[in-house]
């Protein structure tokens, strides 16, 4: 269901163009076996509870939402539905990354995230493109940061926290907390859990000091696909002396994004075992179910890396 036309697909895959709502949704996907909701974070909630009213419904949702979609859990349970949310690259591969670290090693001292999605080279504007919705972009921006520290969930101001990170072959560039820890405050067993954005230096600068309109930033920030962009995501787990360490940096390939491919991998992977019966669970679940069972967290790694993502993980005691 997508406002512009829909070019180039192939004649197997059957395609309807159309304007939905909350209320007309069912009638569309009622006999699928599986949807993706990749609805922008503002609407992405709204049709959530009319999906998992569907008996036996599986949903892979990837709606960037300030509703936490547990509310519909029981809901979900009533009509033998599955929705695993927030089913990305971060949140989403992250959060199971995480889980598995805690499953294996036990309550953990410190679980922090870096992520973003950025041109290769920076400019004299911006700096940055959105690969994805860019209202999702601005709610990053101003939703207050959820995050643990010292054992005490917290809630810090967006933006906050800025220091400058290495990124591997870019150099030194800048994080920020913003509100990406979400499920995991109740999930996983940690003292310390904290995520960072990170965009080139000068990017937040200019975001802090300037009186942009929404609209205008829209076009700003508007996604050139001609453009070389990379992604990269950095998971740290620490426990005593112990250290796990993921970095996952993409490129982009057959003109796709890499925020594109990162993303939507993780959330085909988890469609596909929605669709086999992998996961078979009812109710409404974080990604960290991802990362419960260490093959469901293998499947989705090798998944991406057979699609040319490049992810490293190490460990060091």
């Amino acid at each position: 269901m997508d406002a512009d036309s829909i070019q180039d697909v192939s004649s197997e895959i059957e395609v309807i163009q159309s304007q939905i709502s909350a209320d007309n949704l069912v009638d569309y996907v009622s006999d699928t076996d599986v949807v993706i909701n990749c609805l922008p974070g503002r609407i992405g909630h709204s049709i959530r509870e009319n999906l998992v009213s569907i008996n036996g419904m599986r949903v892979a949702d990837l709606a960037f939402t300030a509703e936490d979609p547990r509310s519909l859990d029981q809901l979900a349970k009533n009509s033998q539905a599955t929705l695993i949310y927030d089913v990305g690259i971060a949140p989403g591969l992250s959060n199971a990354i995480l889980k598995a670290a805690e499953t294996e090693l036990g309550i953990l001292d410190s679980g922090k995230i870096w992520v973003g999605g950025n041109p290769q080279q920076p400019d004299d504007e911006w700096s940055y493109m959105a690969p994805f919705s860019p209202s999702d972009v601005i709610e990053e921006y101003t939703r207050p940061a959820r995050i643990r520290r010292s054992g005490h969930n917290v809630t810090e101001p967006a933006l906050s926290e800025r220091h400058l990170v290495s990124v591997p072959g870019y150099g030194s560039m800048e994080a920020f907390l913003t509100d990406g820890v979400r499920s995991l405050l109740n999930t996983i067993d940690s003292q310390e859990l904290l995520e960072y954005t990170v965009r080139w230096p000068g990017h937040i600068d200019r975001y802090l000091s300037g009186d942009d309109t929404e609209d205008e930033l829209l076009a700003a920030w508007q996604f050139d696909s001609e453009r070389p962009e990379f992604t990269w995501l950095s998971v740290v787990v620490t426990k005593g002396q112990k250290l796990w360490k993921w970095d996952v940096i993409d490129e982009g390939m057959n003109g796709w994004s890499s925020m594109a491919r990162t993303t939507g991998l993780v959330t085909v992977e988890v469609a596909e075992m929605l669709a086999d019966g992998t996961i078979s669970d009812v109710g409404v679940m974080p990604p960290e179910r991802l990362g419960e069972e260490r093959f469901l967290l293998d499947r989705v790694v090798e998944a991406m890396r057979l699609e040319g993502v490049q992810i490293e993980s190490s460990t060091e005691s």
